[in-house]
C-alpha cells in the first residue's frame, strides 16, 4: 500500500507561483506512474501531468509551459512547480500514484488564485 501527502496549496494572485509536494510513504522509484491531478467545483477531475518509471511525461495542455514535474527519489517526494498561475488553475490538487495494479490518492491540497 501506498500513502501519499500532498502539500504546498494555498492563495496566490494571477501571475503567482506555487510549488506543490507529494511525500509518498514508499521508494517512489518502485511505482509505475506517478502524477498530478486536479478538480474543479463542478467539474470532473482532470490529469495535470504524469510521468512513468520509463521517463515518459504528459503534460496537459493547459499547463505545457507553465506547470513542471519533478522528484526526489532520495526523498520519495514528487514536486508540481506551477509558474504563471491563473484563476482557471484553481481547484483542489490530488497527487496519484500507480503500483500495478492499484491505483493510491492522497487527500489533496487547495490551490486559489485571485484575479
Amino acid at each position: 500500500q501506498v500513502q501519499l501527502v500532498e502539500s504546498g496549496g494555498g492563495l496566490v494572485q494571477a501571475g503567482g507561483s506555487l510549488r506543490l509536494s507529494c511525500a509518498a510513504s514508499g521508494s517512489i522509484a518502485s511505482l509505475n506512474v506517478m502524477g498530478w491531478y486536479r478538480q474543479a467545483p463542478g467539474k470532473q477531475r482532470e490529469l495535470v501531468v504524469s510521468f512513468t518509471r520509463g521517463g515518459d511525461t504528459n503534460y496537459a495542455d493547459s499547463v505545457k509551459g507553465r506547470f513542471t514535474i519533478s522528484r526526489d527519489n532520495a526523498k520519495n517526494t514528487v514536486y508540481l512547480q506551477m509558474n504563471s498561475l491563473k484563476p482557471e488553475d484553481t481547484a483542489i490538487y490530488y497527487c496519484k500514484a500507480r503500483l500495478w495494479p492499484f491505483d493510491y490518492w492522497g487527500q489533496g491540497t487547495q490551490v486559489t488564485v485571485s484575479s
